[in-house]
């Protein structure tokens, strides 16, 4: 029986594999919920977050970010980037701004208001995640930001492949 259910990729067939598999998914479900519930408490949908979090990366690099390259980061057409930025700008989320450098460049920037709140959203999990994270080592840490970067980058090639394939 279990070499049948390790041909089939169950998860408890002792393959590491589809353990990791299985608990990347359960990862993603759970960071999914919290979004939602974030969003919910917030009057966001979850395209709205995802906005938030792009943008917010981005500020967090010192780097400014066009409604463009909102919509390349989301896989959004532009009519529907627009319509994610009008929601966020109607609710005091994000502001549109000529860049500094460039007059003809709109550039994206979000209040005080709206990265307090997303300090809301991340200081109690990143204050979990560390407790839960302190008893690796610096190694294993390593480690474990060299399987989640490979792990993006499989997904992303994977997806990038099936957009392709279905054009």
């Amino acid at each position: 029986m279990a070499g049948s259910e390790a041909a089939r990729g169950r998860p408890d067939s002792g393959d590491p594999d589809d353990v990791l598999i299985r608990l990347l998914r359960q990862l993603n479900v759970e960071t999914d919920r919290f979004a939602e519930m974030f969003g919910e408490a917030h009057g966001l949908y979850r395209t709205d977050l995802n906005a938030l979090v792009v943008i917010m990366d981005a500020v967090h690099r010192d780097d400014a970010i066009s409604p463009g390259e909102l919509a390349q980061a989301l896989h959004l057409s532009p009519s529907a980037t627009t319509a994610v930025l009008d929601r966020l700008a109607k609710a005091g989320h994000v502001e549109r701004r000529r860049g500094a450098s460039d007059g003809r460049r709109t550039e994206l920037r979000l209040p005080e208001a709206t990265l307090r709140l997303g300090e809301e959203l991340f200081r109690p999990l990143g204050a979990e995640l560390g407790r839960e994270w302190s008893s690796f080592d610096a190694d294993e840490r390593d480690t474990i930001v060299r399987f989640l970067t490979v792990s993006i980058r499989a997904t992303t090639t994977v997806r990038m492949r099936l957009a392709d394939d279905g054009k």
